[in-house]
């Protein structure tokens, strides 16, 4: 019962996340045909400063199939997508204090500590599918363009996106815990993540910190799994959670 009703309170924000993800992972592989042709003239540009070193570098990571797919789904669509789905999934929700069908559930014959378990544990399962099935369909449309892409890439980059990103579920759920409202854990949340992101275009990077991590940059570029920034975002991504679930033990409703 616990797990059909944290199903039906988050499946149309899966389900739509999950057509929208499908929809760019198609148009990821069927525009590398357009983007390799016009990779030569864009390499050419000679603009000045780390503007200019940020479109070098873009292009020449884009010359290979690979690290096309790599660039603009792994580092930039999906990452941001799945992202802002995570912090919708952790937000609101079971604990909004005027939702009454949070008190339905705090009322059922469960304890709180299941009740919470249950509703994060259904919307981590829904974030692992957002991360892996929309990628799975890189390997089996790359055919259709001429083109071979690994399972094995993107199961470590898909798994690396789940793993690390869940820290920004986890701050959600939390957030969520402490506020009675949707839209500050929310807000607060997609501003953490959007720091990420500001820090490294200050510094002069295209990403900086956990989404690094998120985007497997280290795999792509040398075969080497970010397992320190996976173990880092899980642990605090644990940590989280339970601080969530002690939060809701102890509120008064």
């Amino acid at each position: 019962m616990l797990w059909y009703k944290a199903w039906l309170e988050t499946r149309w924000r899966f389900l739509i996340g999950l057509a929208v993800l499908l929809v760019f992972a198609c148009g990821a592989v069927f525009d590398y045909p357009a983007i390799a042709r016009l990779n030569a003239s864009v390499s050419a540009i000679d603009a000045p400063g780390n503007l200019g070193r940020l479109i070098r570098e873009a292009a020449e990571t884009q010359r290979t199939y690979r690290g096309f797919i790599w660039f603009q789904w792994y580092r930039q669509n999906l990452v941001q997508m799945w992202t802002i789905l995570a912090v919708l999934l952790g937000s609101g929700g079971l604990l909004a204090a005027s939702s009454r069908a949070a008190l339905f559930a705090l009322s059922m014959p469960a304890s709180r500590t299941r009740v919470a378990g249950v509703r994060a544990a259904t919307a981590l399962m829904e974030l692992l599918v957002l991360a892996l099935v929309p990628s799975l369909l890189i390997p089996l449309l790359s055919p259709a363009v001429g083109q071979h892409y690994g399972l094995g890439d993107t199961a470590v980059h898909s798994v690396s996106l789940f793993l690390a990103g869940s820290v920004f579920f986890s701050l959600a759920f939390l957030l969520s815990a402490v506020f009675d409202d949707f839209w500050r854990p929310m807000l607060i949340t997609c501003a953490v993540a959007l720091s990420q992101t500001l820090v490294g275009a200050l510094v002069g990077l295209p990403f900086s910190g956990m989404l690094r991590v998120m985007s497997a940059e280290s795999y792509f570029r040398s075969g080497q799994v970010p397992w320190v920034g996976l173990g880092l975002a899980l642990t605090v991504g644990l940590l989280m959670l339970y601080a969530a679930v002690a939060v809701v033990e102890r509120r008064d409703f």
